[in-house]
Formats: structure tokens, sequence, C-alpha cells
């Protein structure tokens, strides 16, 4: 094995450096320790020295590498064993979409992404036809996992990534909560779209993301075990759900109450049966349905009970859809910060918005209240029995 020896020099900079000879190439490699020259050239050695020796310590252990030399499959492959694994499947999902993306670019070497190359990645997907929200989700997701190859020094820096605007006329929601009677048309036709056999465990499954508000993954991951990601915990005075870090899309481990009708489906459970998957979904082989796949199916059944939900591109009735009913339905009942707990928004923004249509009603009921009550009940144009009849009289029937 070649051996590298790392040394502190003194470049006339304002940090000191470090510098070792690569033993390979024979050319010297230098970098700044970090640690700034200060009036205390002892103490400012002996720090710079520690850094030096983790350095040399990760070269020897051969953590760091030349990025102009490693490829891009190597980096996506270290990055999903070491940084991937322990975050929720909802984020390793995206991940992977943004990475498979940027893979149809041709990047053959880390060292190749820089602004250019994250400029064209945008235009690629633009032209592909994705809606900008995903453009920005997905650049976030990118840079994520380079600044992670920054952390680990596999490249110097993160290439500058400019997040595209949200448009001012961008619309709050792309879809629409629907209502009972659109649910109850959907649990109609599921016998429809997966057969008779399946039909009880899917429309249970419906039932569940109508009454809990949870994510189509969260769904799938909850579990009647306590060590799993997402379980049911029925240790308290009512029923809750325990979200470990990994299971949820905030990465933070949360207790949180469940609404009276999903814990009435909860505890229609048997004891005996309360193991495993809350929600076992079986495809048509007998075999357990991925995320992506399930939210393939409740899209067929949204467009087979007609439930539209975006006019305008056509789109059906999705799990998510589901969820908004909840958020919607309960933004009558209860406080902001009470829908945020259970929605589990990162931003008490994104619960607000639940809250702007009801907001709307109120203040025209307020509006129009004294309106009523002194019997001057026109139409929506401020037009009055009394100004109606004044205008349709002749001139000479006009009292003064």
């Amino acid at each position: 094995m070649h051996d590298i020896k790392v040394h502190v020099v003194e470049y006339g900079r304002k940090c000191l450096y470090m510098r070792y000879t690569d033993p390979i190439t024979g050319k010297q490699k230098a970098r700044s320790t970090g640690v700034p020259r200060t009036r205390k050239p002892k103490a400012d050695m002996t720090a710079a020295v520690k850094v030096a020796a983790k350095w040399e310590h990760d070269l020897r252990e051969g953590r760091y590498k030349d990025s102009t030399k490693i490829g891009w499959a190597e980096f996506r492959q270290r990055f999903e064993d070491e940084k991937l694994q322990g975050l929720s499947d909802n984020y390793a999902a995206v991940m992977n979409a943004a990475m498979n993306h940027f893979e149809e670019l041709g990047i053959n070497r880390l060292s190749q992404v820089d602004a250019n190359v994250i400029s064209r990645f945008q235009a690629q997907l633009r032209e592909d036809g994705v809606r900008e929200s995903t453009i920005r989700c997905y650049l976030k997701h990118i840079r994520a996992a380079l600044s992670w190859a920054c952390e680990i020094e596999l490249i110097p820096a993160v290439p500058k990534i400019t997040l595209p605007k949200r448009a001012r006329t961008t619309r709050r929601m792309r879809g629409r909560p629907i209502s009972g009677e659109e649910f109850e048309r959907m649990l109609d036709q599921v016998p429809k779209v997966v057969g008779a056999v399946r039909a009880v465990s899917w429309q249970r499954h419906l039932r569940g993301l109508w009454d809990s508000g949870l994510r189509l993954r969260e769904s799938l991951t909850l579990s009647w075990d306590q060590d799993a990601d997402v379980s049911v915990d029925l240790n308290g005075q009512r029923p809750r759900i325990r979200f470990y870090a990994e299971g949820q899309k905030r990465h933070r481990d949360e207790l949180v109450p469940v609404t009276p009708e999903f814990a009435e489906l909860l505890l229609a459970t048997p004891e005996s049966d309360r193991t495993g998957p809350v929600f076992k979904l079986l495809g048509g082989n007998g075999s357990t349905l991925a995320a992506d796949a399930v939210g393939r199916t409740v899209s067929r059944i949204g467009k087979a009970a007609g439930v539209v939900v975006d006019k305008r591109e056509e789109k059906f009735a999705t799990a998510h859809d589901l969820r908004r009913s909840f958020a919607t339905r309960w933004s009558r009942r209860i406080k902001p910060i009470t829908l945020r707990s259970i929605m589990r928004h990162a931003d008490i923004k994104t619960t607000m918005a639940y809250y702007v249509d009801q907001d709307a009603d109120e203040i025209a009921e307020e509006l129009w209240r004294d309106h009523v009550e002194s019997g001057q009940s026109g139409n929506t144009l401020g037009n009055t029995p009394d100004l109606i009849a004044q205008q349709d009289s002749p001139p000479d029937a006009v009292t003064s």
C-alpha cells in the first residue's frame, strides 16, 4: 500500500493549508484546513494539524477520491447505500425519479455536473411536459444529493442551482376535494375495477384514506407491529398513530391522534388479527402491491366513478384527493393548528390553504346577515325589491 503523509503548510493566505504528494502520480495536492491564521500561531498550528490528520486518515482509508475519476453510477450507488437507506420510502422514491430523469442527460462522471448541466436538466424536463412544481422538487433532490457529495469530499463545491419561482397565478391545488356522494360512487366502482374477490379490502383501504388523511405510502406502511416505521398505538386513552422518522415525509418521530371514524375502522379488526400491515392489498397474482401500483388503481377507480377533479387537464380523483378531502372537511370543525398536527404539514401555510374558501363563505355570510335581517332581501347584484319596483314603474307613478 502506498503511504500518504499530509503536512501543514503556510501559503501566506488567510487560512493554513495542508498538502500531500500523490504516491501514484507524484503530483502535490493541497487544500485549505479551514483554520484561520491568528496571533496565536501555536494554537493555529495545533488545530490545523488535527484537520490534516483526519484528511490523511481518510486518504489512507480510501474515503477520498478525485471527483474527476468518480463515475456517476458509482456515486449514485454509494449515495443510495450510505444516505438514502436512512430516509423515508417516499423521499427515496422521489429521489430515484429525479435521478432517473437526470441520467437521461448522459452524465458519465460526477465531475461533469455543473451549473450548465443543471440548466439543461431544467430545459429537458420542461420539454418533456413536467410540471414546474415537479421540476422544483426534482432540483431540490438533486441539490441534496450533490450537497452530500460535497460533505464527504467527493466534490469541492455544490454547483449553483436556481430553483424556478412559483408563478403568482398558480392555483393553490392541482385537484379539488371530492364530496361524500362522489366518494360513495368510487366505493361502488371498486368491484368493477379490482374484481369482487378483492373488493372488500380495497373499499376498506379507500375508507381508511378518507377517514385518516394519511398519505398513500403511509397508509400502506401502517402496521399493527410496534417496531414498524408507521404503527397503530393503542396504549393511550384514544387510538393514535406513531410515526418514526423513517416512515414519513417530515423525517421526525411523531405520535398523532386519529379521528373517531378512523379509530372505529381500526378497532373493528379483531385482536387476533392485529398483526402486520393494517391494509393488505394484493394483486391478481396474490403478491403485495407497491404504492405506485396502488396509486394507479385508485386513479382507475376515480375514473370509473367519473369523479373529475381537474376538467382542464382531465384529471380524475386520486389517493391524494382523498387526503385533500379529509383536510377540507376537518377544516370546518377544528382549529388550523390542530389540523396541521393531524396532517403533519411542515409549514402552517399549507394548512391554511384549506381555510381560504371557508373564510370567504363566512365573510360573505357576515356581509349579508344584517342586510337580510333588515328585510332587504335583494339578489347578489344588490338590487332590492323596492328599487326594482321603482325602476319598472312609469315616471308619473313615482311619488316624491
